[in-house]
């Protein structure tokens, strides 16, 4: 794969913030929901193992949002287990009245909604992880692919291959255990067509984000790797880079079981063959199984992916730091209470955790300290890189649009996370604004009580960090998305999260014409209708 446009990505950033007033091509583009693709990639000749029941956490969200702190406690394979099962293995299934277009094909099992603790753009989890296995793992060294309907693991390919990884990602400090982040686009191309990469790229980051709130209350660190090879691992793990690509590599800190052989070395310089570009024989042979039988190419789509995969060079440490969110603007301030307490167990805030979809109901106004709580730990979440400097002050700026909220006047507002207060930036009921800004059905907005709107400085981040810098971007969105979700259902709120709006129209209101924030999300909560019509079955 070769270097397409360098800079794309600017384009790229703009034309999905423009895309309310100027739709992206194929404009007239409808999804072939007879021939979609599975949720989840199918290796029908790979042998599997199933992994061991998840251990319970039995730490609170708050606890779980505060983070290991300095502690990085080894990884084991129950432990493992328990992170990819309450983050992309199926928790159960949900059947109840809403307002989504899907509604109607939901209660035929083929068309099963099957919840996950992790949130997804459109259900449609495109995110593959694989973990490559070294020495001291429990099982044999090798590349896995974690099969989360069985919540098992396929091997597809066995030997030690930990040191071409540590190589081709050049971690903090070399590991013998990594799990790896891919994306295979036509899980979501085939519906979102070349808007998908900005949908799946969010997808990365709550992700990462789940597997950060369930390690960490279990004292053990994520910390992915975000500018490595691609092209080198891709080959390892036999992918081709236009149809699968690699988006973050995690490497653990992990305990060997006694007796075990010792980790691998740190790998060695490249060799001549390694370093001319030539790729290295050993990789897996498996192939996915498509379950479509036409599949789509889109122009914009590969262009945004292969400029993002080639700028492979890494920024130094600290270069984000001209990018940080600007400082809460001035204006007529709120305090707000202190927040409410969040002491549902994390794996049972994750499991918890849904979609809304136009249940809400403003009769029962939000409590002030419900709000305080989202806001807190939205504006906590970040995603740590390799590129991360001591003094970096956050990306994103959390903006709330209040509707009914106890004590809050309506409006719209800019936390500032220091002072714990709300900043004034609109006056009166925003209901009408936000509705009217809004292109789908699924939600009354106006009957939401508060609709976060999180901003980066994209293009800012981009200058920083080069093209790879959107990946980071939106990696950081989505993992506030994720925060937002996990403690909504922890306060026992309706949630929605939402890509389809006038982020335009959003820039002119908060008055952002002149500070290049994007708006990228909203993020609504408030009373929710939940329990009509609702069916649950829990998989234990």
């Amino acid at each position: 794969m070769t270097p397409e446009n360098p800079g794309f990505a600017h384009a790229y950033a703009t034309a999905i913030l423009r895309r309310g007033r100027e739709p992206m091509p194929p404009v007239d583009f409808t999804p072939d929901w007879g021939d979609a693709p599975r949720r989840g990639k199918y290796y029908p000749r790979a042998s599997a193992f199933g992994l061991p029941a998840p251990p319970a956490t039995g730490v609170d969200l708050d606890t779980a949002l505060r983070g290991p702190g300095d502690a990085d406690e080894p990884f084991t394979l129950p432990l493992l287990a328990g992170l990819l099962h309450h983050s992309y293995g199926l928790l159960g299934r949900r059947l109840g009245i809403q307002a989504n277009t899907d509604l109607a094909a939901l209660p035929s099992y083929a068309h099963a909604n099957w919840h996950r603790g992790t949130a997804s753009g459109g259900g449609l989890y495109p995110c593959s992880v694989y973990w490559v296995a070294g020495p001291g793992a429990g099982v044999t060294p090798g590349v896995y692919y974690y099969a989360h309907a069985r919540h098992a693991m396929q091997r597809l390919l066995t030997g030690d291959v930990s040191a071409r990884v540590n190589a081709a990602v050049d971690p903090p400090r070399p590991a013998s255990q990594f799990l790896v982040i891919g994306v295979k686009y036509w899980q979501n191309a085939f519906k979102y067509n070349n808007f998908s990469y900005h949908a799946v790229s969010m997808d990365v980051g709550t992700l990462v984000q789940t597997w950060r709130l369930w390690a960490g209350a279990q004292g053990r660190q994520i910390r992915p790797v975000l500018w490595f090879d691609q092209a080198a691992v891709a080959e390892l793990l036999g992918l081709a880079p236009d149809d699968e690509a690699l988006f973050a590599v995690v490497p653990l800190t992990w305990a060997a079981p006694a007796g075990s052989p010792p980790a691998a070395a740190p790998p060695p310089a490249a060799g001549p063959a390694e370093s001319a570009g030539q790729p290295a024989t050993v990789r897996v042979r498996h192939h996915d199984q498509e379950r479509s039988r036409t599949l789509l190419t889109f122009d914009t789509l590969r262009r945004i992916n292969r400029s993002t995969a080639a700028a492979v060079d890494r920024p130094a440490t600290g270069a984000l730091a001209p990018a940080a969110a600007h400082p809460a603007p001035d204006g007529t301030r709120l305090p707000l209470p202190a927040a409410a307490p969040m002491t549902l167990p994390v794996e049972a805030a994750l499991t918890a955790r849904r979609s809304s979809f136009g249940r809400f109901l403003h009769r029962r106004p939000m409590a002030a300290e419900q709000l305080a709580a989202l806001l807190r730990a939205t504006a906590a979440s970040t995603v740590p890189s390799e590129i991360d400097g001591p003094a970096d002050r956050p990306l994103a700026r959390i903006y709330a649009f209040v509707n009914h909220v106890a004590g809050v006047p309506a409006g719209g507002y800019a936390y500032d996370p220091q002072e714990h207060s709300l900043v004034a930036v609109t006056d009166g009921p925003p209901g009408a604004f936000l509705q009217r800004n809004y292109f789908l059905a699924n939600y009354n907005l106006e009957q939401a009580a508060v609709v976060l709107v999180p901003t980066v400085r994209t293009h800012a981040v981009l200058d920083a960090t080069g093209d790879r810098g959107y990946n980071l971007v939106n990696a950081t969105v989505g993992a506030i998305a994720q925060s937002f979700y996990t403690a909504a259902a922890a306060l026992r709120l309706g949630a929605g999260v939402a890509l389809g709006f006038d982020s335009v129209s959003y820039v002119e209101e908060l008055g952002l014409t002149e500070n290049d924030e994007f708006p990228l999300l909203i993020m609504l909560a408030g009373d929710d209708r939940g329990q009509l019509g609702d069916y649950r079955y829990e998989l234990r």
